[in-house]
């Protein structure tokens, strides 16, 4: 049987006004979605878009990219544009970890997903004083020059957030997780511009496809 079209649905049944009505917790994952997308284009009903996003979003986090969100039809740059900056508001404001963040295991459970990457990702998260994890940042991607970011992309976002502590983390797309001399020479840098802050650099993790590495863990820091 072929889905029904959102006019085609009784009006306490559209997502809009079940969700005014009701709340969003009571919208499906689908439901969500057509309301972040709107409405159709180019001849596709807002349903077959919010499923075919729906179906990316399921393949992995890593997937959705502007890239991949592009590639479904009837999804604009603006549509795909509304996705990504709603993903990522309540990656940095929503999804935050009442438990405290107390070692490795932890912080790898929240970048692991840079393991795969095929391009450099800088990741930093910052700490409030019990060690829960505020809010998680991607600083930078791709880099083409020697330095993964500058201090101030670093400790803006912190300040703001009145964070305590911070732990950084990037990814060698190729190669082992052992730092270079470039990694070390940025943290002691980073680890100093936190001090006259007040906002300790916890740590620093590198993680390649199979391994990782921690600067407090062989005491770098």
């Amino acid at each position: 049987m072929r889905a029904k079209r959102i006019h085609q649905l009784p009006a306490a049944d559209r997502p809009r006004e079940k969700l005014q009505k009701k709340g969003s917790a009571a919208l499906s994952d689908f439901e969500l979605l057509e309301v972040i997308i709107g409405n159709g284009a180019g001849g596709i009903d807002v349903g077959t878009i919010a499923r075919n996003v729906l179906k990316l979003f399921r393949s992995g986090l890593e997937e959705i990219t502007m890239e991949r969100l592009l590639s479904i039809r009837g999804v604009s740059i603006a549509t795909a544009s509304r996705i990504l900056a709603s993903h990522e508001f309540s990656q940095r404001h929503l999804l935050r970890d009442n438990e405290p963040l107390r070692g490795m295991a932890d912080y790898i459970a929240r970048l692991d997903d840079i393991r795969s990457k095929q391009q450099e990702y800088f990741i930093c998260l910052t700490l409030d004083g019990g060690q829960r994890l505020i809010a998680r940042r991607t600083i930078t991607i791709g880099l083409l020059d020697s330095v993964l970011a500058h201090p101030r992309e670093v400790f803006v976002d912190a300040i703001a957030d009145r964070a305590a502590t911070i732990v950084i983390a990037h990814n060698h797309p190729s190669g082992t997780a052992y730092p270079s001399r470039r990694d070390v020479k940025f943290t002691q840098q980073l680890a100093a511009d936190g001090h006259l802050l007040g906002i300790a650099l916890h740590d620093h993790i590198i993680i390649s496809k199979t391994d990782s590495f921690s600067f407090r863990q062989h005491h770098f820091l």
